[in-house]
């Protein structure tokens, strides 16, 4: 011992070399210095990046010219470190140093990373990365193209690590390739050509070798000239017929290697640029894409080609483009298309319409844009093209290309040349035809795709379109819709052209769709334009209307009204009555005279109204029946609502207390808007939609009422019954299709009539007559049983009963009916309250901040809780969907609500407390959420301007109200509220968090008590088993605890003043009560609250017992070891009879086996002279100790 201390004093006292001073210094002087390489060798980016920003800038700063030398050292053995994410960060980092200093040589550094990864002495994998990630690093320097020699020996370096392919890959061919870039010339020429020479020369082997020459050849044509690569070649030109072989090889090797990448290989474009600078590229893309790649099942050489086609876009010219997208690969790509569909394949139509949207954006010439947007609307699946109706792309075009594109598509829906499209069938497609394709198929489905595409560019905001492109859009879609030429005239542009193939009704049914969404989408069109005007205008929301101020769709009516007075040259499909006529030209003359006032003064009022006669009038096109009448009277609402207004103006001041006030001008458009609903019109929902956003400012509260009382209450049932005929006509289709069914139900009424429990007993008595009448019936006087009656008293009889018979079916067919038809109005006016439904949530929408908002919360939570506990139809559950997501997204989550409430405060607090009162009463928690949620949403509608303060809200009588919430939550054992109720009503307001505090810890406490109490009857172990089995008890606990941990959190986070050293006492003595010994909901919220006063949940003591320790009556088993008898070796012996037995009867153990419960199962062993000695195992008290 003395020895060694002898020792290491000899060792102390010896001096100590300069280079481990240097180092020592270094670690015990600046800690900063060394932290900043821990953190270059982490694995987040960010911390990297910032850490060698840091280490640039320290040495910047330092004056030690040692730290700098250390700095070198520490970076290059970092090179080859064995986590993945810190190569490249030193590798970057020493790129960095070199590069700020340009003091150190490269040369010095070259030798440092040869020296430290020596390939022959070190570890072939770590010596490889901190080879190549060296050589990484000074090409990162950009100092390297300066030493040519450095340079030399830099590729050779790579060329070398080439070989490691299963560690490196293909990196060292990429890395020469960026060296190779940034080389001069004169270098390349004089230093590298000639180590490059095995490599250039072998271009045809590998992808990184071809690509090693196409970037040399780029790079320095003048010295890679044709002779030269005759030399190294054998061919002056790389394009040629014998090189194709080969070529297609390299590029489908090049697809497998980026299989999992998903990206085009350098060296497939590299050779696209060199065919087109060889003039070879038809050559190329006929014989190595078409005849080479394509032939390959599809896979990586199919997306290759894809990839190629899509980044060829911008080099070829007009010629080449169409010749490229009309061949075989935008076939093979269709294909491709159609059979992705399937769910988890591959589909490469996103990346496609990437390559195409970067073209087009890049693209300055229009008749390229064309060429490319012509040609993928060509390609076609039995006449359907393949990419969809709504590209995202077109938005790119130039307006000159746009309109020509649009030009096109008009001219093809008019004239389809299904010979110019590149259609293609699937294999499957190929095998259900047996006939064949159908033309009139192929021309419908190239209609059905080109009618959308029309109408997606016009609607589109993101193109660059002028009010004359949208305007031709509407007015082609609008025609061919419901009109057809016979002559063609200049005033109408569209009779000019005619149609080659004539409509079917499945085309005109989809323009008949379209082009009413057509019209939908323009009334809410803003202005088009790049004018600052047009800018300053879209900024107050400005919507429907043209640059001159007047309205899309009544430019669109004005049109249609010229087509109807155009008999001469146009055809409507469904020209209208004498009757439907007057409709329409009344509509105009409305429409006419609300102009007139409009331009004296426009008012909401005659705006609402004229955009609901020009929509409702639009529309008589597609159901001029139905809307008929509807014309008629929105001209008799508007004409009463001027008498009013007329007569109102001239009344004098003492005059209204004779008559009732006059319903606003709102009111009597949201009533007519009630009665439109009632149509079963798609359309007409819509219609009602828009006018009613337009005038959701203006709308009263007893606009409102109308629309709550129609949603909420029966009497909406009387007020749908107002509106008789419109009713009528619902009924009236409903009982066109419940007659087609009468006589496949008589069977079902027989055997309804047959399934009936009790018999009607007026049926019974009128039955029992007929009988007695006709002398059917056997009375006491005849006094047999043998009563029959002759043949015509038979026949009299037969027709009695036929006739009581027929008249009880009618009677029970008028019950069915009247049943049928209470089921069928109830049905309508859940459709109608579902509709109503859509201009509420319009309301809350458009005007959240409005104190009229809050007449709706009670509406519809009344909705909600009758919906819950009501049947349980599709229908029903729509409905109740519908208002439940208006209530929680739309009112309660609104960004917007109501901040000004007037004088209303009493009233928000008296309804307060009725919401809470009634949310404690419910059974339903579900429901309670709801009405809690309302709760919430009144206490914010009066927000607070100050922490302690809460504005207009009266904090006393609000903290009464939840504090008799929280008594209920915390004494009742089937309460409707939840704890999260309650953390949401602090997380929210602090200031009732506050007020309640007191009263939640006295809950808490008195929660604990009861478990105390219950401690006092027995020991620890039976009040944990009491309360395993008390579920009541568990629950209790669960909420009070959760409860209590968010007021301490609470109260920690926001600092308030609360003692919480009552509640710490009562908490900490559950632990003894409990016992808590596995972990459980209880538990972990337990040590969660005490987490928060400082008490740190204990580890479990895992430490074994010693044998010392171990009780000496139960030895402790071996883990992992079988009896002797358990054994397969014992199995395979041959050994005697009795010594087997003997050696069984040693080896069983009396003991308990470690495993757990084992069977032993008696065996019965014959002995030499055939009897049978049963062997047994243990008794069973021993397997008990």
């Amino acid at each position: 011992m003395n020895k060694m201390h002898v020792d290491m004093g000899e060792i102390e006292n010896e001096p100590v070399r300069p280079k481990i001073t240097d180092a020592k210094g270094i670690l015990q002087q600046n800690r900063e210095f060394l932290d900043f390489f821990w953190d270059i060798a982490k694995p987040e980016q960010e911390i990297r990046l910032k850490a060698i920003e840091n280490l640039i800038q320290y040495l910047k700063t330092s004056e030690k010219t040692d730290e700098l030398t250390y700095t070198l050292k520490r970076l290059v053995d970092g090179l080859a470190h064995t986590r993945e994410a810190a190569r490249p960060g030193f590798s970057l980092a020493l790129g960095q140093v070199l590069s700020v200093f340009e003091e150190i040589p490269l040369r010095t550094a070259f030798d440092q990373i040869k020296e430290k990864h020596n390939l022959a002495k070190k570890l072939i994998r770590n010596a490889a990365f901190g080879n190549f990630f060296g050589v990484l690093a000074l090409s990162q320097s950009t100092r390297l193209p300066k030493e040519p020699q450095v340079v030399l020996e830099c590729v050779q370096l790579l060329q070398s690590l080439s070989q490691y392919r299963e560690h490196l890959r293909d990196l060292p061919r990429k890395t020469m390739v960026d060296i190779l870039s940034e080389t001069s010339e004169e270098v390349f020429e004089e230093v590298l050509l000639g180590a490059l020479q095995t490599d250039l020369s072998s271009a045809f082997s590998t992808p990184e070798q071809l690509q090693l020459l196409l970037v040399a050849m780029q790079k320095f044509p003048q010295v890679l000239k044709p002779k030269k690569l005759k030399k190294l070649l054998g061919t002056s030109t790389i394009i040629t017929m014998d090189n194709i072989p080969k070529l297609t090889d390299v590029l489908k090797m090049a697809a497998r290697s980026v299989k999992k990448d998903r990206l085009l290989p350098a060296v497939a474009l590299d050779l696209l640029q060199i065919s087109l600078r060889e003039d070879n590229f038809e050559l190329f893309w006929r014989e190595t894409i078409i005849n080479g790649m394509l032939k390959d099942q599809p896979g990586p050489t199919h997306y290759l080609s894809y990839r190629l086609l899509g980044s060829a876009l911008p080099l070829l010219t007009l010629a080449q483009l169409k010749q490229v997208l009309n061949g075989e690969v935008m076939r093979t790509y269709g294909e491709h298309v159609v059979s992705a569909q399937l769910p988890d394949r591959f589909k490469f139509a996103p990346e496609m319409e990437t390559y195409v949207g970067d073209f087009l954006q890049g693209c300055d010439d229009p008749e390229k844009q064309l060429a490319v947007m012509v040609a993928f609307s060509l390609l076609t699946n039995q006449g359907y093209p393949v990419v969809p109706s709504f590209w995202r792309v077109v938005q790119h075009l130039q307006p000159t290309a746009l309109q020509s594109y649009v030009d096109w598509l008009k001219d093809m829906f008019l004239n389809p040349r299904l010979d110019s499209c590149l259609d293609f069938s699937t294999r499957r497609q190929k095998e259900n035809q047996e006939g064949g394709i159908q033309r009139e198929n192929c021309i419908f489905r190239l209609r059905k795709w080109i009618i959308p595409r029309l109408t997606s560019i016009a609607e589109n905001n993101q193109v660059k379109r002028e009010e004359a492109l949208v305007m031709d859009v509407a007015r082609f879609v609008f025609f061919h819709a419901f009109f057809n030429s016979k002559k063609a005239t200049p005033d109408i542009l569209e009779t000019e052209a005619t149609l080659s193939v004539p409509l079917d009704e499945k085309t005109r049914t989809t323009l008949h769709s379209l082009s009413f969404f057509k019209k939908q989408h323009i009334n809410h069109l803003p202005l088009l334009g790049d004018s600052p005007e047009v800018a300053a205008r879209n900024q107050r929301h400005m919507q429907g209307v043209m640059a001159d101020g007047s309205m899309w769709i009544f430019c669109l009516v004005r049109y249609a009204d010229t087509l109807l007075n155009q008999p001469k040259y146009v055809k409507s499909t469904q020209p209208f009555s004498p009757e439907q006529r007057q409709a329409w030209d009344s509509m105009l003359a409305s429409v006419g005279t609300l102009m007139k006032k409009s331009k004296k003064g426009q008012t909401p009022e005659t705006s609402a109204f004229q955009q609901l006669f020009l929509l409702v009038g639009i529309h008589l096109f597609k159901a001029p029946e139905d809307l008929v009448d509807l014309m008629q009277d929105l001209q008799n609402c508007m004409e009463k609502a001027q008498e009013k207004k007329s007569k109102k103006k001239k009344a004098v001041t003492g005059s209204a207390a004779a008559g009732e006030e006059e319903p606003h001008w709102a009111e009597v458009v949201v009533d007519i808007l009630l009665s439109l609903l009632s149509q079963p019109s798609r359309h007409i929902r819509h219609v009602c939609r828009t006018v009613f956003s337009n005038i959701c400012p203006h709308v009263t509260a007893r606009a409102l009422t109308s629309l709550e009382n129609t949603v909420l209450l029966q009497s909406s049932i009387a007020y749908i019954f107002t509106l008789r005929k419109y009713m009528y006509y619902l009924l009236l289709q409903n009982e066109d299709e419940s007659d087609a069914s009468d006589d496949d139900s008589d069977e079902g009424e027989d055997e309804a009539m047959e399934e009936g429990s009790e018999v009607d007993q007026n049926f019974r008595i009128e039955l029992m007559k007929v009988l007695q009448n006709q002398g059917a019936l056997a009375t006491e006087e005849d006094g047999s049983d043998d009563y029959e009656l002759d043949d015509e008293a038979m026949m009299k009889l037969d027709g009695s009963i036929a006739g009581l018979f027929l008249e009880q079916k009618k009677k029970m067919q008028a019950k069915k009916d009247e049943k049928d038809k209470l089921k069928k109005e109830k049905t309508l006016v859940r459709d109608f309250k579902i509709k109503v439904l859509d201009l509420v949530e319009v309301f809350l929408a458009r005007q959240g901040s409005s104190p009229l908002v809050l007449g709706m919360v009670e509406p519809l939570l009344s909705v909600i809780e009758s919906g819950m506990s009501s049947e349980s139809d599709q229908q029903e559950q729509d409905f109740l969907r519908k208002a439940a997501d208006i209530f929680k997204n739309q009112l309660c989550r609104a960004k917007q609500y109501c901040k000004t409430v007037g004088n209303r405060q009493g009233e928000l607090h008296d309804l307060l407390e009725k919401l809470m009162t009634k949310t404690q009463k419910l059974s339903d928690s579900s429901v309670s959420l709801y009405f809690f949620s309302a709760s919430l949403y009144l206490v914010k509608t009066t927000p607070s301007t100050e922490l302690r303060f809460m504005g207009n809200v009266d904090v006393e009588r609000v903290s009464a109200i939840f504090k008799g919430a929280l008594c209920s939550f915390m004494t009742r054992r089937k309460s409707p509220l939840s704890g999260l109720m309650f953390v949401d009503l602090f997380t929210r307001f602090p200031v009732l968090c506050v007020n309640l505090l007191v009263t939640a810890v006295e809950h808490i406490t008195t929660g604990v008590r009861e478990h105390q109490q219950v401690r006092l009857a027995g020991s620890t172990s039976t009040i944990t088993i009491e309360t395993g089995k008390n579920k009541v008890v568990q629950e209790k606990l669960v909420k009070a605890l959760e409860l209590s941990l968010f007021l301490v959190k609470t109260v920690n986070e926001q600092k308030l003043s609360v003692d919480l050293e009552p509640l710490e006492k009562v908490i900490q003595s559950m632990r003894e009560v409990l016992g808590f010994r596995k972990t459980g909901q209880m538990e972990d919220t337990y040590w969660a609250v005490m987490k928060h006063f400082g008490v740190i949940k204990p580890k479990r003591d895992r430490t074994r017992k010693t044998k010392d320790q171990a009780e000496p009556t139960a030895p402790k088993k071996k883990k992992g070891f079988l009896p002797e008898t358990k054994k397969r070796k014992n199995r395979k012996k041959q050994l005697p009879v009795s010594e087997q037995g003997a050696a069984d009867a040693n080896t069983v153990p009396l003991g308990k086996p470690e495993g757990g419960k084992k069977k032993i199962n008696k065996i019965k062993r014959k002995l030499p002279g055939g009897g049978e000695t049963p062997v047994q195992g243990p008794t069973k008290k021993a397997k008990t100790t």
